[in-house]
């Protein structure tokens, strides 16, 4: 899990397992949704701070971006490190009809009763669900969403999780990783061949040209370019205060402000988000703020060095090995 230093002290962040609660109290809109196909009603955000955020201390939580892509989690799979693939153990559709048609009565889905042994789809033996989801009767409870929040290991070969495979090589051990660089200046990234291991434990989104169309600009259907990101680790350098107002003026008016949301990440392990569309804004933006930072390549050496695939997206970002580029949507490979 990564850590940071405020004040001080080093604090840790939190890993994403669960859905993240909004900042701000939340209220149901007559109008069709900005986020969720075929909801009649939008989820936006009131001027009301959720009170769980006082408790948590937001005022001295840590700011970052709140990413556009998909979870992934790193932990074990018969006995190595491994890259795991967010999956959500859904309803099937008799059971999803039934739920919302209650959402849509009721504006909320407290009271809904479940069958959790013959409403939910079938998953892989391999899958598990997420930290703190809860069970009854030995099976695990979905959440507020219908959705059982859970992991399945990314295996070479299998097609569903292709873009996830492209970031990792068990054979020498590593992932491709946009962070930032070493000595604190976070207005430029770095991509680096990082060991599985130094990750253990934590949550990263994967983001690139395949995933959620692409709000990041990052390479083309000739050469996808694809990364994972360690969730808290783009941090936002000049957050507004935690109230509606400054925040929707920051999200509007602020290069910074060019990102999905933000995610505070508290000194108990809390998460709260906002995102754009709890505030009416849209999304994607023109020109995202991540997308625009330089960034440097740093793949190559023994990263590389056990893959027998020429056209590997490790392959060719080795060949970029100390390049820097003036936007991350700039990378290319035709140098």
């Amino acid at each position: 899990m990564l850590a940071f230093k405020q004040g001080g002290n080093m604090r840790r962040l939190g890993s994403v397992q669960q859905k993240v609660s909004c900042v701000f109290m939340t209220e149901v809109k007559e109008e069709p949704s900005k986020k969720r196909d075929c909801q009649p009603f939008n989820m936006v955000a009131t001027t009301i701070l959720n009170p769980a955020v006082l408790e948590a201390d937001i005022n001295s939580a840590l700011a970052t971006e709140k990413l556009d892509g998909t979870c992934c989690y790193v932990t074990h799979y018969k006995g190595k490190v491994h890259l795991w693939a967010r999956l959500d153990r859904k309803a099937n559709k008799q059971a999803e009809k039934r739920f919302k048609k209650y959402q849509y009565c009721h504006r909320s889905t407290k009271g809904f009763t479940w069958n959790v042994e013959e409403d939910f789809k079938t998953v892989p033996d391999s899958w598990m669900p997420a930290h703190q989801v809860k069970h009854l009767n030995g099976h695990p409870v979905p959440d507020e969403h219908g959705h059982i929040p859970g992991w399945v290991p990314v295996e070479d070969g299998n097609k569903q999780y292709c873009w996830h495979s492209s970031v990792v090589d068990y054979g020498v051990g590593t992932v491709l990783l946009l962070r930032a660089v070493a000595n604190n200046d976070y207005d430029t990234l770095e991509i680096a061949a990082v060991p599985l291991t130094d990750l253990q434990e934590q949550t990263l989104e994967l983001i690139g040209t395949n995933i959620n169309g692409n709000p990041y600009a990052l390479g083309c259907k000739k050469q996808p370019v694809h990364l994972l990101v360690s969730h808290g680790s783009v941090r936002i350098q000049n957050p507004p205060p935690v109230d509606f107002q400054q925040l929707h003026s920051w999200f509007c008016g602020s290069a910074e402000g060019l990102v999905e949301g933000i995610v505070w990440h508290c000194c108990d392990g809390s998460l709260f988000k906002i995102h754009r569309h709890h505030l009416g804004l849209e999304w994607p933006a023109d020109g995202t703020h991540l997308g625009n930072k330089p960034v440097v390549v740093r793949v190559g050496g023994t990263a590389v060095a056990a893959g027998d695939n020429s056209k590997s997206l490790f392959a060719s970002l080795s060949h970029l090995n100390g390049h820097r580029f003036s936007r991350l949507r700039d990378i290319h490979f035709d140098l």
